[in-house]
């Protein structure tokens, strides 16, 4: 599958820094990790620091799958509102899901930290705001049912915005939200990693996974090595339905455009990201090098070529609704890229192992908030390992 087209702004402003060996032997080990993005990055960071012994392969260079096309926003809102995830799936899961995001983002600080990453992690505020009359009752209902879950927000009116530079209705500020260099933090947690004997092989493409006796798996590369393991688990994201016959995500193809640097942007813009209530919802950030980010414009298809060809016009869609949202800061496009996105009906993740019987588990975090679904799983990945409950294998399982 193509994740993404065109040359995206994270690989490039780290360049190629680190080059792992594709495998070209048979090799024995404990755990396999399939996907060397952030998701398996941090699903590695958990298990080597409690001892195991681990190999990780990618079919492409690490991180150079949705990892390197992520805008990289670290929120605990899901995308779906928090008083219609209480509908779909009980008050229980859905405020823990939305603490657990919350309490994520402070995880992930916590490792970027451990590990002196230099990821430009920054907390920020987020604005969730609406531009159309239709949606304000629906923003109504969802701010006061955070309220109602001592979730700590506040309600901005549209003069609140103005000082935000922000042409719009009204908007729910959330406290806890953050930024950070996706690229930049999978490469340094996989460096550390491999710092602590994990063995990590790119451009391997495993071609299948079968049950071996005594219960270990065999991973067979495309060039017939084999990796021999008592688990495996897959991080590898949307790809993850090339292998999953349940249908649990509906792909699509998404769209980003990143500015020139901005030496006087805003700070009011640089403190806060920014989403709305339009679907399909885009959304605005700064990074540490005061470009502005803008993505969104879905389209319901995962076509390559044809998303690829829609690029530059959704090159000045993009920016005419940054510039209609944002009309006092001036917007050059400097980056422009696609890339493969997907939504659960709950828009929640899918932690945990399909089939009981086999030792090969899952780490998929769906939709706007993958970073911090992924973070979550550093939670539950042992009990799924060990065959042990938990409360987020249950909420996130397959089949529900």
């Amino acid at each position: 599958m193509k994740l993404r087209s065109t040359e995206t702004f994270w690989p490039l402003k780290n360049a190629l820094e680190m080059s792992y060996p594709s495998l070209d032997s048979d090799k024995d080990t404990e755990i396999l990790i399939i996907g060397g993005g952030i998701t398996g990055a941090l699903i590695a960071y958990k298990l080597i620091n409690e001892g195991k012994k681990v190999i990780m392969v990618d079919r492409r260079d690490i991180a150079n799958g949705s990892t390197a096309a992520s805008t990289a926003l670290l929120q605990y809102e899901i995308d779906v509102p928090l008083h219609e995830l209480i509908k779909l799936r009980g008050v229980e899961c859905a405020v823990d899901s939305y603490n657990n995001g919350k309490k994520a983002i402070f995880d992930l600080r916590i490792i970027a930290d451990s590990i002196k990453s230099n990821c430009q992690f920054e907390f920020k505020k987020s604005i969730y705001f609406c531009s159309l009359k239709k949606d304000l009752t629906f923003l109504k209902n969802e701010y006061k049912c955070r309220k109602d879950h001592d979730f700590d927000v506040s309600w901005l009116e549209r003069w609140d915005l103005e000082k935000l530079g922000l042409n719009a209705l009204a908007a729910i500020e959330s406290k806890t939200a953050a930024v950070v260099d996706p690229y930049r933090l999978a490469q340094d947690i996989i460096r550390y990693c491999q710092g602590k004997g994990m063995k990590v092989f790119d451009r391997t493409d495993i071609a299948a996974v079968q049950s071996h006796k005594g219960g270990r798996l065999i991973a067979t590369t495309e060039n017939k090595c084999k990796i021999t393991a008592d688990h495996v688990i897959h991080c590898s994201g949307y790809e993850s339905v090339e292998t999953i016959k349940e249908k649990i995500v509906d792909l699509k193809s998404t769209f980003v455009i990143a500015s020139e640097s901005i030496p006087d942007l805003p700070k009011s813009f640089k403190r806060a990201i920014f989403w709305d209530t339009s679907t399909p919802y885009l959304y605005y950030r700064a990074t540490s090098d005061n470009r502005i980010i803008v993505g969104g414009g879905d389209e319901e298809f995962i076509d390559a070529k044809k998303r690829d060809k829609l690029l530059p016009r959704k090159e000045l869609f993009l920016m005419k609704k940054f510039q209609k949202k944002f009309p006092g800061i001036s917007f050059k496009i400097d980056y422009s890229w696609a890339g493969t996105f997907g939504e659960t009906k709950d828009g929640l993740p899918y932690f945990g192992k399909p089939d009981s019987h086999k030792n090969e588990h899952y780490v998929l975090g769906f939709g706007g908030n993958g970073i911090t679904f992924s973070t979550m799983a550093l939670n539950s990945i042992m009990d799924s390992i060990n065959h042990k409950k938990n409360k987020d294998l249950e909420y996130y399982k397959f089949g529900r």
